[in-house]
């Protein structure tokens, strides 16, 4: 039988490469920690680290059972806290994976509102690339997510929450930017920087301007909003970027103008499809539903 301490140890040994920073880190004595991956070495049946000098090196059996250890261990904490958290509904834990620029931007505003509402919930937010997203909320190793749509992920349910359109991010000083709105075809001529380069958004974008026949200047590629807006406003460019997540790097160096010929980004909600929401999870989904259609009537 596999033993929680010892998968905690096998953790910490491949974090510090060491059984003595291992025994620090775990509160335990180094020969706690050599007789708990003993143990778990002969559970498995075959050696986890070889010595060199003082230090522990995996072999390459440990690499490759580490991933499946981390979101063993990351299940275990989750389990534990929401068995703690089971008796009061107000009172529990949520985790949230999202776009790194939909965390700062739009989603801080969301979880900012639901917490003075839900104080004593504790939040912890994520980012990871989309497709480990995905895989972290279909097995249940995060309670929700969002994720630009459109999203088909077998082990998903996705709820569609939010639409935001595309403009252009104008230094603040160039003469597009006195404008109320922009046509494609006045971007023949200007450095443009594009974000998203073979995702679907910008073969989206891409399209567009071969529907106008315009080749675009594409002189600075990103896939980072703050990236692309931090070069606008020195002037390097203008970029094409999604309205709800610029809005928050506007100043006084950087204006936001409607593109005429415009396409719009959505994204949804996402749980994992084998298991329903917890009641936590659930007013979370329908506090964000009723805060983004509020904040887009305001719009």
């Amino acid at each position: 039988m596999l033993n929680l301490k010892s998968l905690q140890c096998f953790h910490a040994i491949m974090q510090t490469g060491s059984a003595t920073a291992a025994a620090k880190q775990m509160g335990l004595t180094q020969p706690g920690i050599s007789r708990l991956l003993a143990s778990l070495e002969q559970s498995i049946g075959y050696a986890l680290f070889y010595r060199e000098h003082s230090r522990l090196i995996p072999t390459d059996e440990a690499l490759r059972l580490r991933a499946e250890i981390e979101l063993l261990l990351n299940n275990a904490d989750r389990f534990l806290a929401l068995a703690r958290n089971l008796r009061k509904f107000d009172a529990g834990s949520l985790t949230i994976v999202a776009p790194a620029s939909f965390s700062s931007g739009p989603l801080a505003d969301a979880v900012a509102s639901f917490m003075a509402v839900y104080p004593a919930v504790s939040i912890s937010i994520d980012s990871q690339s989309p497709q480990q997203a995905r895989e972290l909320v279909a097995q249940r190793s995060i309670d929700c997510g969002f994720t630009q749509l459109p999203e088909q992920h077998p082990g998903l349910i996705c709820y569609p929450i939010l639409k935001s359109a595309l403009v252009c991010a104008v230094p603040g000083q160039h003469p597009l930017a006195k404008l109320s709105s922009i046509q494609l075809t006045q971007l023949c001529s200007e450095p443009l920087v594009l974000l998203g380069k073979g995702r679907p958004s910008r073969q989206n974008l891409e399209q567009l301007f071969q529907r106008e026949g315009i080749i675009p200047r594409v002189k600075i590629e990103t896939h980072n909003i703050a990236t692309a807006c931090a070069y606008v406003k020195r002037q390097q460019g203008i970029a094409i970027i999604n309205k709800i997540l610029a809005k928050q790097y506007v100043d006084k160096d950087m204006r936001l103008v409607p593109l005429s010929n415009t396409i719009s980004h959505e994204y949804g909600f996402i749980h994992s499809a084998h298991a329903p929401m917890s009641r936590l999870v659930n007013a979370f989904y329908q506090h964000c539903l009723a805060y983004f259609q509020q904040s887009e009537s305001i719009e």
